[in-house]
């Protein structure tokens, strides 16, 4: 029994006469907690209440879900799965391709240095078998989506029809092949130079031999003045050292299968099957202290 009393200033308070005493165990305790038989409480709420709380998550959740659902479409919408969304000026990429090499050290701190001993064949190999990996799907057409079928033959004269792409041959790497190791083990290595793929990008060329840049180098001037109307459509590469040094250490050079990139492999435009066309670079005597 629980006597309520008031005192003069109004402030309520409590006298226990007699209270029942608790001779639960603390298991009976937790039990009674998690579902009252008495009240029906599951967790101390009744089944409506617990019913408007999992209705009121559930209306939240869906409503939320739905949402975001909505806001995935749109977005959805715009993009493309074989077209960017903005390309060449409006792209961060712009108009300029940059220009990739292989192979390339895995050690990322060795940076773009290729560096072996050509009489040691662990080092030699480290470096063969990472053309071998990048070269692969040059070699066997049944790694690329469509096994190569969409592939044709390309010419200057011949370019790729509607939603074809042109093969990329390696039959006239020279010397630059697996067969020979790359020139490796000779200390005479070859480099396969490519240029990186620009959505919808299309080089502008010297088709006019009038145009030629006055610092072109004259080796270059001089092939590209051999050359026939219709093979100016090339986008033409030319190596040498950045510093004095470096151009007496390279030696001489050696393109395969020629100084150029055919015009007919652009524009890229992500068809299935595409293979960036590649260089070789044969260096012919490079100095021995920086190669090996």
């Amino acid at each position: 029994m629980v006597k309520h009393n008031t005192d003069t200033n109004g402030i309520g308070y409590e006298w226990e006469y007699a209270k029942v005493k608790d001779d639960r165990t603390i298991w009976q305790k937790i039990i009674m907690g998690i579902y009252n038989p008495s009240s029906h409480e599951f967790l101390g709420r009744s089944a409506k209440s617990w019913g408007g709380i999992l209705l009121f998550y559930a209306v939240f959740y869906s409503s939320l879900a739905c949402m975001f659902a909505i806001c995935m479409k749109v977005l959805l919408s715009t993009l493309n799965d074989h077209t960017p969304h903005f390309t060449l000026t409006q792209s961060i990429i712009g108009t300029n391709p940059g220009l990739g090499f292989r192979p390339m050290s895995p050690n990322v701190e060795d940076g773009s240095l290729i560096y072996y001993a050509a009489d040691n064949a662990t080092n030699v190999e480290a470096w063969t078998n990472e053309l071998d990996k990048f070269l692969a799907v040059y070699k066997n057409k049944t790694l690329l989506p469509d096994k190569g079928n969409n592939q044709q033959k390309c010419g200057y004269n011949m370019p790729p029809q509607k939603d074809k792409v042109c093969e990329v041959s390696l039959a006239n790497m020279g010397p630059c092949s697996s067969e020979y190791k790359y020139q490796y083990p000779k200390a005479q290595p070859c480099v396969f130079i490519k240029l990186n793929k620009i959505f919808d990008w299309e080089p502008e060329f010297y088709n006019n031999k009038t145009d030629i840049p006055a610092d072109m180098p004259q080796e270059l001037k001089d092939k590209i003045g051999q050359r026939m109307k219709h093979e100016l459509f090339t986008i033409w590469v030319t190596c040498d050292g950045e510093a004095p040094a470096d151009k007496d250490n390279i030696g001489p050079l050696k393109l395969y299968p020629q100084d150029g990139f055919p015009g007919y492999y652009y524009p890229y435009r992500n068809k299935r099957d595409y293979l960036s066309p590649l260089i070789a670079i044969h260096f012919l005597n490079p100095k021995s202290e920086i190669w090996s």
